[in-house]
């Protein structure tokens, strides 16, 4: 290729992931991760790293566009059937955060059984004593029951924690029988629901998962039940989840994702005392980012050397994309 290959990232990345970035051409970073400063910003990109939702419009307009490389596993952010009809090359980096998930969710779940967020409100507000009132209904998390929807690396990662770590019986109900880890008791979710005290959901998003956990599924968990969402939003019915909590059918929520995102301000879950609310930031640590960063690194470096993705979304679109570039066909 005779001018520098343009990479365009949706967010701004580890520095040791933009220096190597920044070797292999010239590297941009969108102003802010919206739809309108992605597409402004996209303009010419050979390679776009993946952070935030990609338009489809990008993959029609780009004719130079070889590949999307998602910074991190899930594919709900690509519109990965209109870049593989365009002959560009998806590709993402599977499981380097898993175990930042799975710490994300065990923490998040000591801080609602420690009744942290009321300790920590009330410690502030009213003083020492009844701060300290909340530690007399505070339970335990070794030797709970939970319950993991989905078994991929998030899965796997929360179920060593979860055993090794804390004593807990681990139940799941997953797609991939084949994934089940030893000690793990496969079940159907209704049965899942019913006797999980921690309901972890960490499934992609697919027609299937879409709206799992509705008002029906909600009635059947435990009262006192925690679940936690660091899979995607819409997997949760939210207005359910909210009927749920408001009444006293469920012990308490962690969300890290949204059918809507950022959350809207003075959206009903902030007000609440028993939820706890991130960011969709569980995956996100300094070591993580810097994982996920290599990743997107290697594969970069792969493609635009003429080899094929080593974590390929969509291979059958390889004949279609040398074809495009017959520079880097290998």
């Amino acid at each position: 290729m005779n001018a520098p290959v343009i990479l365009f990232s949706t967010h701004s990345l580890h520095p040791e992931v933009t220096r190597d970035l920044q070797a292999l051409g010239d590297l941009r970073i969108a102003s802010a991760p919206t739809a309108e400063a992605i597409i402004a910003g996209s303009h010419r990109a050979g390679i776009i790293i993946v952070r935030a939702a990609i338009p489809a419009e990008i993959i029609a307009r780009e004719k130079h566009l070889m590949a999307l490389i998602r910074h991190g596993a899930g594919l709900d952010m690509i519109p990965v059937p209109q870049a593989t009809n365009a002959g560009v090359l998806v590709a993402n980096v599977p499981g380097v955060n898993a175990v930042t998930v799975a710490e994300h969710v065990i923490w998040s779940a000591m801080a609602l059984l420690r009744r942290f967020p009321q300790v920590a409100a009330d410690l502030r507000a009213k003083g020492w004593e009844p701060a300290r009132r909340h530690s007399n209904s505070g339970r335990d998390l070794t030797g709970r029951i939970i319950g993991i929807v989905g078994m991929g690396n998030v899965g796997r990662a929360l179920t060593r924690i979860a055993q090794g770590g804390f004593g807990m019986n681990v139940l799941t109900h997953t797609r991939s029988p084949a994934n089940v880890p030893d000690g793990v008791e496969a079940v159907s979710l209704g049965d899942l629901l019913a006797r999980a005290d921690l309901l972890a959901l960490c499934c992609p998003l697919t027609p299937e998962t879409t709206g799992l956990i509705d008002a029906r599924a909600l009635a059947q968990m435990k009262s006192d039940a925690i679940l936690v969402n660091v899979a995607r939003g819409p997997v949760v019915d939210e207005a359910a989840l909210l009927t749920a909590l408001q009444n006293g059918k469920l012990g308490g929520a962690v969300l890290d994702v949204f059918a809507q995102q950022p959350l809207p301000s003075g959206h009903p879950f902030l007000s609440l005392p028993n939820v706890i609310l991130t960011p969709h930031m569980a995956g996100i640590t300094e070591e993580s980012m810097l994982r996920m960063g290599q990743g997107v690194v290697h594969e970069a470096r792969r493609i635009l050397s003429g080899l094929p993705p080593e974590n390929f979304v969509n291979p059958k679109v390889l004949p279609a994309f040398r074809a495009r570039f017959p520079d880097l066909g290998g």
